[in-house]
């Protein structure tokens, strides 16, 4: 185990059981989210290379626009 994670655990462990708790529940709602994210953003890759490929081909044909962020009217 990582130190900063066992010394994260010792500080938990110290704390009251309600607080233990809290902090676990908002542990694993964190945990679950970033590997939805992750699992999310691998099922997107193919499209995005293939969105890209295209994005590329486009531009060597001439039918793209070029762009320059700084061209945009300021708010």
């Amino acid at each position: 185990m990582k130190k900063i994670l066992e010394w994260t655990i010792a500080k938990v462990v110290d704390l009251p059981e309600e607080e233990q708790e809290a902090y676990s529940l908002q542990l694993l709602e964190d945990f679950e989210s970033e590997r939805g994210w992750d699992e999310r953003f691998a099922k997107t890759q193919d499209l995005l290379g293939a969105m890209a490929a295209q994005a590329r081909d486009e531009s060597a044909r001439g039918e793209s626009l070029p762009y320059d962020p700084s061209d945009r009217p300021a708010r």
